[in-house]
């Protein structure tokens, strides 16, 4: 615990040397990367830990070799996944008109298709999330500000 407290003493230093208008740039650059990785994940249908997501099911509408969209395609774009950054923190979230269509499919929940239509239950599909890549990309942002 004393080890995780001198890592925070030291970062706050750090960060104490850049001026704010530089730790806002520096932050915009990471939500912007995280962004950028979060969108690469859904486009590629897997959760952040790297598994697969569960594939659409099939219906008695669905034609043999008939083309579909990806899932999300249009929730990845940067007109619904939306950037903020302060001094402080950066953070990567959907914009208000499709958080809850994202949080039902993120956490597995209940919905209806349609308004008058029946109630499903959606597989948990993870949008949003950190792993290993996220984090060492995060940290090469860091050390660049903190070096340059």
């Amino acid at each position: 615990m004393a080890e995780l407290q001198n890592v925070d003493a030291w970062l706050a230093a750090l960060l104490a040397n850049l001026e704010p208008a530089a730790r806002n740039r520096m932050m915009r650059e990471v939500a912007q990367q995280l962004r950028r990785i979060q969108q690469k994940n859904i486009q590629r249908q897997r959760n952040p830990d790297g598994s697969v997501w569960e594939p659409r099911r099939m219906t008695a509408r669905s034609k043999k070799g008939r083309i579909r969209r990806q899932m999300f395609a249009k929730m990845r774009t940067a007109r619904y996944l939306k950037t903020t950054a302060s001094a402080d923190a950066a953070s990567v979230e959907f914009a208000s008109k499709v958080q809850r269509i994202a949080r039902v499919h993120h956490y597995g929940l209940r919905d209806r298709v349609t308004r008058n239509g029946p109630e499903v239950r959606y597989p948990e599909r993870r949008l949003l999330g950190v792993n290993n890549e996220t984090e060492v990309n995060i940290r090469d942002i860091l050390l660049r500000w903190f070096i340059g």
